[in-house]
């Protein structure tokens, strides 16, 4: 019975045809990429016909008109500040955005908000001189449970929660020394910086 057992498992195995690929880390099972000589190529899903101004209905003050080219770029970004996703969990947009549904879209008036992981890395770096500095979001119901970071190693060293980047005076001119870094050492006046001191009020549940 046994021998019979073990000659049939081979059998079995080979009908059910190629195996998952499993990661060790996350276990979930993926299927291992076939090899095609011939990819399908992309192809322009804007139509054409947005280059020909149509009338708004009075929603507007002027036509609606888009060039092919530009409407393609803007589908195919991520969002407005990011091209590529930044979880495994997304569907590119390239993908995401296809069929007649988007082919005379016109992207400008669609809702499109920037991506909070390239906003985030233009906030400059709070400089302290302790060796361990508290964070709370800016308090009330728009922060977050108030941690501790240590920041006496030379490195910027972020909030795990909202991600404002902090860093020692100690190490500022390793630092500065440094080819480049995530985030910016000193204000860049750019317009989604938000100002070292975030709260309005020193209420306990004071906003933002």
């Amino acid at each position: 019975m046994l021998s019979t057992v073990r000659t049939r498992l081979p059998i079995i195995y080979a009908r059910r045809g190629p195996l998952l690929a499993v990661r060790p880390s996350s276990g979930t099972p993926e299927r291992i990429p076939v090899n095609n000589p011939d990819p399908p190529k992309d192809v322009q899903n804007v139509s054409n016909t947005n280059a020909l101004p149509t009338s708004a209905a009075g929603n507007q003050d002027g036509a609606l008109q888009g060039l092919p080219e530009v409407e393609e770029e803007k589908r195919t970004m991520q969002a407005p500040n990011r091209a590529t996703i930044w979880s495994r969990s997304q569907a590119p947009r390239s993908k995401a955005m296809t069929g007649p549904r988007f082919e005379q879209t016109i992207m400008e008036y669609q809702p499109r908000p920037e991506a909070a992981i390239s906003l985030i890395h233009k906030q400059p770096v709070r400089w302290t001189h302790d060796r361990v500095v508290s964070c709370d979001g800016g308090g009330g119901p728009l922060g977050h449970p108030r941690i501790f970071i240590n920041v006496d190693k030379p490195q910027i060293c972020m909030c795990t929660y909202c991600g404002l980047p902090f860093a020692n005076e100690h190490h500022r001119q390793h630092l500065e020394s440094l080819p480049s870094t995530s985030y910016p050492l000193v204000p860049q006046g750019d317009s989604a910086e938000i100002s070292e001191s975030q709260r309005i009020t020193d209420e306990p549940l004071g906003q933002r």
